[in-house]
């Protein structure tokens, strides 16, 4: 059991990658994206295109990407999705699952249906051993510290920078802080270029722990997805603890039945969206 919650927390650590993006941009601009998971398949698939290129340097090549994918986050917010920002959620809906089905194509076109990893040198199945019976991996390890001090800089963004105080300001009000002086259009894209950063990493863990192909996106999201409504919408530390709540559980239901893990994880999700529907913890405020 105590190798089981230890896994589940690893796992967990994974999902806090996957979700964090999706809460820094639903607290700050209540957008929902839906083409989440697509977007981290494609960090992979950068970084796979990128080591195909210029050879095996995947964490040269990760960081190369991650500037890339700031300027792209920032971008799409400024000149695509803020367009769609209002009081009617269903437009930024309808245009991020466009953008899910473009990326899904394109990576179908490009990369074929092949699934396809990034050579790590051998980390991926490299182990530190805890005792006589214990034995955890060092590239979850790794993902797991990455992702604790993530959550960690987010927080520390929102409560003790100019720039998070912007990010509180138009979320609780955007009116208000554009009369004091902010555009909120730029803090937007600022924060969509923060949350493509975190998806790149995300990414690029993904494919060095296990094989990516341009169908997986809608899977990484609902996990996404299911991690936010767990800890809560626009929580980063509830967003970890749902994250590690669903890898635990995950994991659990993988130790009774191969089959019953995922299933398992959803069903959790399930009773926390009935019982309490926001969220275990609340919205980070500093």
């Amino acid at each position: 059991m105590l190798e089981t919650v230890l896994q589940g927390i690893l796992l967990g650590g994974l999902y806090t990658l996957f979700a964090l993006g999706q809460s820094l941009m639903f607290g700050v601009m209540r957008l929902t994206n839906t083409a989440q998971g697509d977007f981290i398949i494609l960090g992979a698939f950068a970084v796979i295109a990128g080591t195909t290129l210029f050879g095996d340097a995947p964490l040269l090549i990760t960081l190369a990407v991650l500037p890339v994918a700031f300027g792209f986050g920032y971008a799409l917010q400024r000149y695509v999705l803020n367009g769609t920002l209002g009081k009617d959620p269903l437009p930024s809906l309808v245009v991020t699952f466009g953008l899910s089905i473009v990326i899904q194509n394109l990576l179908l076109e490009v990369f074929s249906a092949d699934p396809r990893s990034i050579e790590t040198g051998g980390l991926n199945t490299q182990g530190l051993r805890i005792g006589e019976y214990l034995s955890l991996g060092v590239l979850p390890l790794i993902v797991l510290a990455i992702a604790l001090v993530a959550t960690g800089a987010l927080q520390w963004l929102f409560a003790n920078t100019a720039l998070g105080r912007s990010f509180r300001a138009v979320s609780d009000d955007r009116e208000i802080a554009e009369l004091m002086g902010l555009n909120a259009k730029k803090v937007y894209a600022l924060a969509t270029a923060i949350a493509f950063v975190l998806i790149a990493v995300a990414g690029a863990l993904q494919g060095m722990r296990t094989t990516v192909s341009p169908s997986d996106g809608p899977l990484l999201l609902l996990f996404a997805f299911e991690a936010v409504i767990i800890g809560g919408m626009g929580s980063f530390w509830g967003t970890l603890a749902g994250a590690m709540i669903l890898g635990i559980t995950q994991q659990i239901g993988f130790r009774l039945d191969p089959g019953w893990g995922i299933w398992m994880g959803h069903l959790v999700f399930l009773l926390v969206l009935v019982l309490r529907p926001q969220g275990l913890f609340p919205k980070t405020r500093g």
